[in-house]
């Protein structure tokens, strides 16, 4: 995709009223501390015959889906089980993020951005509650969102839309005029299901996945030009559409 076709199809946003976001792996680089915890607690309940799960496992089956489905996928016949497992390793991450969570490289000049256009802003997860706000409170991002969607708090978590049109709605924005941040496949395809724009991150996932899910546009992070360039073009617009004073 070039970037005339990227900044052509978020400057259409103008004027644009809200930006929506995933966290993990949009926000944070978190996925690296998730991949460790399945490895390992996996490997001590002889999961697979003990043969620890390989990242490939763990990006096409594991990142970025909800709980309950990760816990029916790897506990097919015991579900309970599987949510017992999910339990113990989200304590596990929470452990892990709380000394090592690091921000996406280019964050906090995006968060300067959506400030100072006065723009609404979600976070939308499909992660469990606790480890949304810890993950937003260690990243000093608790005061920058006007609500948390939690995929727990849905019918329907992603990759159904649910989650971005309940924000859309929370947010009182339209789908015509908002954009989203994600970085996994299921994420991507949520919001390009709501009818919005997305901005796909590789923080940890192949582009090539990355693609299938049709984004908008795909950056390596928030400091990437091609998103800046994609930003200017939107900014040009609004002061087109903006009436004259």
């Amino acid at each position: 995709m070039s970037v005339s076709d990227t900044k052509f199809s978020l400057s259409k946003l103008a004027p644009l009223e809200g930006v929506l976001f995933d966290v993990d792996g949009t926000l944070c680089d978190s996925d690296p501390l998730h991949y460790y915890a399945f490895r390992e607690m996996l490997q001590e309940i002889s999961f697979n015959d003990g043969v620890p799960i390989t990242e490939e496992f763990f990006v096409k089956n594991i990142a970025g889906k909800h709980n309950e489905d990760i816990a029916l996928l790897l506990f097919p016949d015991d579900l309970q089980r599987g949510l017992k497992f999910m339990d113990d390793k989200e304590a596990m991450f929470r452990r892990l993020a709380s000394e090592q969570l690091k921000p996406v490289n280019g964050i906090y000049k995006l968060k300067k951005w959506v400030e100072d256009h006065g723009l609404k802003r979600a976070a939308v997860t499909n992660a469990p509650r606790a480890n949304a706000e810890l993950m937003i409170s260690l990243l000093g991002l608790s005061d920058f969102f006007d609500a948390v969607i939690l995929g727990d708090d849905c019918e329907h978590a992603k990759p159904h839309p649910e989650p971005y049109l309940k924000a859309l709605e929370v947010l009182k924005v339209s789908k015509d005029h908002t954009f989203v941040c994600e970085d996994s496949v299921s994420g991507i395809k949520a919001g390009v299901a709501a009818g919005m724009p997305v901005v796909g991150l590789t923080t940890r996932n192949p582009e090539h996945l990355l693609m299938e899910a049709k984004p908008t546009i795909i950056i390596n992070d928030y400091e990437d030009p091609k998103l800046w360039t994609a930003l200017e073009e939107l900014d040009m617009q609004e002061a087109a559409v903006k009436p004259a004073a």
